[in-house]
């Protein structure tokens, strides 16, 4: 497919507008752009809108209307406004047709009067010729080069994983796809997410999350230690008043 033309950066999407349809679909907002070019192989024309699917450094990828599908475009492809700011678009000029050939008269000069004995002997005058405009033949556009079809989707967004801690040592683990929303937190235990981080190999890593599961351990003993010292108590003064019932 040959390469497609690079446009004015007064129409593509600048840093700008990236950052504030990367907002959007941060926030869960519908986020449009229109196509600067038309794109014949896909039957879309210039202008035509498409909702953003996800932004990956200057790569967005969009899904164009009446394609079901997300393709990835350039920003230099996009823009953010239907028409580009100087309005719309002026049609392309027609070509003049050129001018019909004039038809060429050959002009013939009358022979002398020459007397009957000569006529009759002479070969016969020759009548005046008139030349036959020719119209010049209709030339065939020439076929358009083929147009390579659009690649598919391209690779997954990238993945971003968070461990989470709550106060009372309920953890949860969240993932996020690009630059979506990030998903619905999962509880895992301690254990799992310990093993985890082991199996990483970050030092600084495992070592914070064993400082939240040696405190929560810590307050676990404490209380441990203090539900027995009140059965006990309880334990005892029934022992005592059984004593007295008796």
């Amino acid at each position: 497919m040959p390469p497609r033309r690079r446009s004015a950066a007064n129409e593509s999407l600048t840093p700008q507008n990236l950052e504030t349809l990367a907002s959007a679909l941060a926030e869960g907002k519908r986020a449009t752009v229109y196509l600067i070019e038309a794109t014949p192989s896909l039957g879309l024309p210039e202008g035509t809108s498409a909702k953003v699917v996800s932004i990956s450094g200057n790569t967005v990828t969009i899904s164009p209307k009446g394609v079901n599908d997300e393709l990835p475009f350039e920003a230099e492809e996009l823009r953010i406004t239907r028409n580009p700011p100087g309005g719309a678009p002026k049609p392309a000029a027609t070509p003049a047709k050129a001018p019909a050939p004039k038809p060429v008269v050959a002009e013939w000069t009358e022979p002398a009067v020459v007397p009957k004995a000569v006529a009759s002997k002479a070969a016969a005058v020759p009548k005046a010729v008139v030349a036959k405009p020719v119209a010049p033949k209709p030339v065939a556009p020439k076929p358009a080069a083929p147009v390579a079809a659009r690649k598919g989707k391209k690779g997954p967004d990238s993945v971003s994983v968070t461990i989470h801690a709550g106060a009372d040592n309920d953890w949860s683990v969240t993932v996020t796809h690009g630059a979506r929303r990030p998903g619905k937190a999962q509880p895992v235990t301690p254990e799992s997410v310990s093993r985890a981080v082991r199996e990483l190999g970050d030092d600084s890593a495992l070592a914070a999350v064993d400082a939240v599961i040696s405190h929560a351990r810590e307050e676990a003993e404490q209380r441990v230690a203090e539900l027995s010292r009140q059965l006990q108590e309880a334990q005892s003064m029934l022992a005592a008043l059984e004593g007295d019932g008796r």
